[in-house]
C-alpha cells in the first residue's frame, strides 16, 4: 500500500465514523478533505472559533454572537457582496476540543441554504515529514426548488473549497511565523 492509499484509506475511515447526516430525497451531501502544512493544533484554534468565522472566511464581514459559545448559542454571519445573500443565522451544534470536532445548523438569513448543517473535523498527520492537519468538512442541505442536485452540491463545495483554501493559508502562515519543529522518524 503506498502512502496515498494509506492516506485515502483514513480520509475515508473520518468520514465513515464522524461525518454521518441522515439524507432526505431532496437534499445533497457531500465531504471535502484539505491537508493543511500546519500542525493540528494551530488549526483548530481558527476553526473552533465560531465567534470569528471571518478569520479564515473569506466571504465573512462580521459576525455577532447572541449568547455564549456554548452548545445551541447562536451567530449572526454578515456576508460580503458578490454572493446571493447578505446574511446567515448559524448555531453551533458541536463543539468537541478532545476529538477537534465542530457542527453547526443554518437556522436562518437570506439564502437559499435551507436546512444546511456540517461537521468538521480537524486530525494530525504528517505533511514532508513535519507536523500537518488532514481537514474534512462534511454537509447536508435541502435542493432548492429549481436547482438540480449537482448544482447544489457544486455551490456548496464552491463555498468550502474557498474556506478550506483560506484555512490553509491563514494556518500556513501562522505555522511559518511558529516555526513548527519537523518530526524526527528513526
Amino acid at each position: 500500500m503506498n502512502g496515498d492509499d494509506a492516506q485515502s484509506m483514513m480520509e475515508s475511515q473520518y468520514i465513515q465514523i464522524h461525518h454521518r447526516h441522515n439524507i432526505r430525497d431532496d437534499q445533497c451531501t457531500s465531504a471535502l478533505v484539505k491537508h493543511i502544512k500546519a500542525p493540528v493544533h494551530l488549526v483548530w484554534s481558527l476553526v473552533r472559533r465560531f465567534d470569528q468565522p471571518q478569520k479564515y472566511k473569506p466571504f465573512v464581514s462580521r459576525c455577532i454572537m447572541k449568547g455564549d459559545l456554548g452548545i445551541g448559542s447562536v451567530r449572526e454571519v454578515n456576508v460580503k457582496s458578490g454572493l446571493p445573500a447578505t446574511t446567515s443565522t448559524e448555531r453551533l451544534e458541536l463543539l468537541d476540543d478532545e476529538e477537534h470536532i465542530l457542527g453547526i445548523k443554518i437556522v436562518g438569513g437570506d439564502h437559499r441554504l435551507r436546512n444546511y448543517s456540517s461537521i468538521m473535523t480537524v486530525h494530525p498527520e504528517v505533511i514532508e515529514g513535519r507536523p500537518g492537519t488532514m481537514v474534512i468538512e462534511s454537509f447536508v442541505v435541502d435542493v432548492p426548488e429549481g436547482n438540480t442536485t449537482d448544482e447544489t452540491c457544486y455551490f456548496v463545495e464552491a463555498l468550502i473549497r474557498c474556506n478550506l483554501k483560506s484555512l490553509a493559508d491563514v494556518s500556513e502562515r501562522m505555522a511559518v511565523m511558529d516555526q513548527t519543529e519537523p518530526i524526527n522518524r528513526y
